[in-house]
């Protein structure tokens, strides 16, 4: 899982720069029948509908002789799901909804969509089933919810099996109503599928010569010597694909609040708070499709109120930022802990609570900084907000006089009852009422020299 979620974010780093250049050539619409291949991997969401749609029309556009759809799915979607079973019966062109490679599978909504196709295959080694629905917050619906859920979902797959033997029109509402799930051998058995290969080049060879229903048209697929044209998804498709990953939506959720906690914090260029912002809108993407456990955002709106007291009461030393990690981790866990995330990919604990170390390790480290080195730590405002300020001596120091300081004339001492002329610097080093005790700025340069 550690190089999987690496992976992810390299290569969502990778897109966003190449996105900046160009997007991914079109195939030049094809003179000869081809076969298009299609490679659908991943959640149903909606960029995978983008995709597959966008092939089909290329496809109908081109006249393929045939769409191949390798699948491998958790499922996901049902709305989604529902889009794409439509956008296939309805196509123009034969598509073939091929699970594979091996190891490979088409579960939950996946199952539905594998027999949606004009033919279904399966590579030895896959699976499919187990399509119960579930609420969008992972648990399992009411009674009255579950059942009207399920009418819905086996009225779906009766029509999409209504021209396979009886006991695979069974098992497709079994994957329903009973959560049931079989092998591709099994699922070939019985007549859910109609082919079982070893890899696109067997299928093909399987294809070749049999006829299909498209619409009202019996079609003979003549595929002997024709090319095979992958089309890849564009670069928006793989973002907003790669956006629905639960670890990849947490690590832009806290990672976008932080950055403008930061720039609220130290404004300074708003470079932080852009960031910040650009960031918390990718993840809104993946939080509304993601079926997400809301009470967990109760956790990071106080994980950020704990930020924030933090700076305001600096004499916590750190352990409110210790609570807000804390607070955030408690919230990924709940936010993204649910049976129907898992279909996304879930969310390892190890980076929910490595990201909020991190962020525990930096607000420290931060909140040092602000304190140690910001001018903005200083008050700004009241007889405290005078300390540090630069004044012009008005009338000797003898050891008292006149210093004017921030636009206004003060009554100030000596700090060693010194005497200072008119018009040179001091600094003020206390505030009493309405003296300041001041020091001169030459005495400072000559001390920091000699260290």
């Amino acid at each position: 899982m550690n190089h999987q979620v690496m992976r992810r974010l390299i290569v969502f780093g990778f897109i966003i720069l190449a996105s900046i250049f160009s997007l991914y050539p079109r195939p030049a619409q094809a003179a000869d029948p081809y076969i298009m291949l299609v490679h659908a991997d991943g959640a149903i969401v909606p960029a995978m509908y983008n995709y597959i749609d966008r092939a089909l029309e290329q496809a109908e556009t081109d006249r393929a002789a045939l769409v191949i759809i390798q699948l491998d799915t958790p499922g996901a979607s049902v709305a989604v799901t529902e889009d794409i079973i439509q956008r296939i019966r309805n196509a123009e062109v034969p598509v073939v909804v091929y699970v594979a490679p091996s190891g490979a599978w088409a579960a939950s909504a996946g199952a539905m969509i594998t027999m949606s196709g004009h033919a279904a295959a399966m590579a030895p080694g896959t699976s499919i089933g187990a399509a119960s629905p579930i609420n969008s917050d992972g648990s399992d619906l009411n009674e009255t919810s579950d059942q009207k859920a399920k009418e819905i979902l086996t009225a779906t797959v009766r029509s999409l099996t209504e021209n396979r033997p009886e006991e695979a029109q069974a098992l497709a509402e079994a994957m329903i109503t009973d959560a049931e799930a079989v092998t591709a051998t099994e699922a070939y058995e019985i007549g859910l599928i109609d082919y079982l290969a070893s890899d696109v080049d067997d299928l093909i060879a399987q294809l070749d010569g049999q006829v299909l229903l498209i619409g009202d048209e019996q079609i003979t697929l003549n595929l002997a010597g024709l090319r095979v044209e992958e089309v890849k998804m564009n670069w928006i498709e793989q973002i907003l694909l790669i956006l629905t990953d639960p670890s990849i939506v947490f690590l832009l959720l806290s990672t976008g609040a932080l950055l403008i906690f930061f720039e609220l914090r130290a404004p300074g260029g708003f470079i932080m708070g852009t960031i910040g912002f650009v960031l918390l809108l990718l993840s809104l993407y993946g939080l509304n499709v993601l079926p997400i456990n809301l009470f967990g955002f109760i956790f990071f709106v106080l994980a950020f109120g704990f930020i924030i007291a933090e700076v305001l009461t600096p004499q916590t030393f750190g352990l409110l930022t210790v609570a807000a990690a804390i607070s955030m981790a408690i919230g990924g866990l709940i936010l993204f802990r649910n049976a129907e995330i898992d279909q996304f990919g879930g969310v390892p604990s190890w980076l929910i609570i490595g990201q909020s170390g991190g962020v525990a390790t930096l607000g420290l480290l931060f909140f040092f900084y602000i304190m140690r080195y910001s001018p903005s730590s200083r008050p700004m405002t009241g007889q405290e907000g005078m300390i540090g300020l630069l004044g012009e001596v008005r009338t000797p120091l003898e050891p008292q006089g006149m210093v004017f300081v921030n636009g206004e004339r003060w009554k100030a001492k000596t700090v060693d009852g010194s005497f200072l002329d008119v018009g040179e610097t001091v600094r003020v080093v206390r505030v009493d009422d309405l003296l300041l005790t001041v020091e001169p700025v030459r005495s400072i340069k000559h001390e920091t020299k000699n260290h």
